[in-house]
């Protein structure tokens, strides 16, 4: 877990991403810290790890996970099923974020079935759309500070 604040409270406590482009990594990191809306970031390259993670018993609540479709053994769809089969509703109480960066209608389709999915995002992340999660989760009523 990286800890991106100078010990100042941030909008978001917690995000976790899940994407096997490690340079999609550290731009993440790299944004989160600019913007100074997110105080912890966890990354996974493979989305079995973070599955052994989220049963942790000692993890953090996750505020917002980032998922990308396209991973090697386990792509972002296998892996929402997988963990609403195992953390049932508990797992959708997070803001679930779909990325990617096809271009295939079908990918977004896909995404809209999946309940579990709040957004369907195209790489790279920008800014705006860490302040637009923000703002949903205050809205939520979620603490945010």
């Amino acid at each position: 877990m990286t800890d991106l604040t100078d010990g100042a409270s941030a909008a978001i406590e917690t995000v976790m991403l899940i994407d096997d482009d490690t340079f999609f990594h550290a731009a993440c990191e790299r944004l989160m810290r600019r913007t100074g809306l997110v105080n912890n970031l966890i990354k996974f390259a493979m989305a079995e790890e973070a599955l052994a993670f989220l049963e942790r018993p000692d993890r953090p609540v996750i505020d917002v996970l980032f998922l990308d479709i396209n991973m090697p053994r386990m792509n972002g769809f296998e892996f929402l099923e997988e963990a609403l089969a195992r953390f049932g509703k508990d797992f959708c109480r997070m803001i679930i974020v779909m990325l990617t960066s096809s271009v295939n209608p079908q990918d977004i389709e896909r995404a809209k079935a999946f309940c579990a999915i709040d957004e369907f995002a195209n790489k790279p992340l920008v800014q705006a759309q860490i302040e637009a999660i923000a703002a949903k989760l205050k809205a939520a009523g979620r603490p945010v500070v």
